[in-house]
């Protein structure tokens, strides 16, 4: 049976990324030997690391003066490095759900953080908006998309001081004016690659006006300096996330995987909205993600959760019980998702529907 892949992360991959993926773990660049076990420093990854961060640019038209990096340690290690490099007296924080929530605690160890706007009250079930950056915070940060609410920013803020942003679950998902930010970030678990590395989109002049020590690994200009190589980066994480940026390309670009994930997105909302036994966690359409549709059942349906879960499961549908956090449902449909999958989803709802 043919599996449709809901999972939050790690999540779906192409399927071009897998079978390069296992040609490179066999094969390596025609050297004989896996990529699993040459040196990082040989030239044929040296090629792969410098591909990566060419085609990064390339995809989204990152202006000249940004640095790409591929690091380790997660989304959850840049909230400290992030305050760690660029904090030096306060930082403003925008609060949309669980990751900026921990963002917000780590900057707290280095510095006052302002929290410009916060949706918890709700349940972080929608985007705050009209709120005030202060001028004298060092940087703003924001989570573009969040993955356990299901809420997005899908525009490119304008900010009177310096835009930080995690993007790890819709990098790639939208085009992004990245001369509006000084630093973007994610793991690659979501829309990029398998789980291992991180990478960090960076405006090179943004760096070295803090004060405080920072320790080798954790100052940006030792990996810009380095090319991401200070270090063994990870080397198979690396080499994946580079066959996924060749199959984006080859698909139509940033630009096609944006229309493709508004059609697949309208699909589910569409028959959420529609269907008697469901209900959208996200009520405000223009805050409502396009990576991690989040839906629950009706108050009179509860006890019928784990039917459709089961049903669901009998269908080859995968990972679409949502996080533990707030129960319910999700539905991850990142960039290699198919359409046909969405549309396997939907049928199984009606289909629940129409035998209650």
């Amino acid at each position: 049976m043919k599996k449709h892949n809901f999972y939050a992360g790690p999540s779906i991959l192409p399927q071009y990324t897998i079978e390069k993926t296992i040609d490179g773990i066999q094969n390596f660049a025609g050297t004989g030997l896996s990529v699993l076990e040459i040196s990082h420093r040989s030239k044929e990854f040296v090629a792969v690391m410098e591909q990566a961060q060419q085609l990064f640019k390339e995809l989204l038209d990152i202006p000249d003066g940004y640095s790409v990096l591929f690091l380790q340690g997660g989304a959850s290690t840049q909230f400290a490095m992030i305050p760690f490099n660029l904090l030096e007296k306060k930082a403003a924080y925008l609060d949309t759900g669980a990751w900026s929530s921990k963002a917000i605690k780590e900057a707290k160890a280095f510095g006052e953080v302002d929290v410009v706007a916060s949706s918890k009250d709700k349940g972080y079930n929608y985007i705050p908006k009209n709120f005030n950056i202060p001028n004298d915070a060092d940087y703003l940060h924001i989570t573009t998309n969040n993955t356990i609410a299901g809420t997005e920013i899908k525009h490119d803020l304008d900010s009177p001081i310096p835009l930080v942003a995690d993007m790890s679950s819709d990098i790639f998902s939208r085009p992004v004016d990245v001369s509006k930010y000084v630093l973007i970030y994610g793991g690659a678990q979501k829309n990029l690659g398998p789980a291992g590395t991180t990478f960090v989109i960076i405006k090179d002049d943004i760096l070295g006006k803090v004060s405080r020590h920072i320790p080798t690994m954790l100052n940006y200009k030792t990996h810009i300096d380095k090319g991401s190589m200070f270090n063994t980066p990870p080397v198979l994480a690396v080499f994946s996330a580079l066959q996924t940026l060749k199959w984006l390309k080859n698909n139509g670009r940033v630009e096609a995987a944006q229309k493709r994930n508004i059609e697949k997105a309208k699909l589910l909302y569409d028959e959420i909205d529609r269907n008697k036994l469901f209900t959208p966690a996200v009520k405000n359409e223009e805050d409502r993600s396009l990576m991690n549709i989040t839906f629950v059942m009706n108050d009179e349906y509860k006890d019928k959760e784990q039917a459709f879960l089961d049903l669901a499961a009998e269908r080859g549908i995968m990972g679409i019980k949502g996080h533990r956090s707030v129960g319910g449902f999700r539905a991850s449909t990142y960039n290699a998702l198919p359409k046909e999958s969405v549309e396997v989803l939907v049928r199984a709802m009606q289909d629940f529907e129409k035998n209650i």
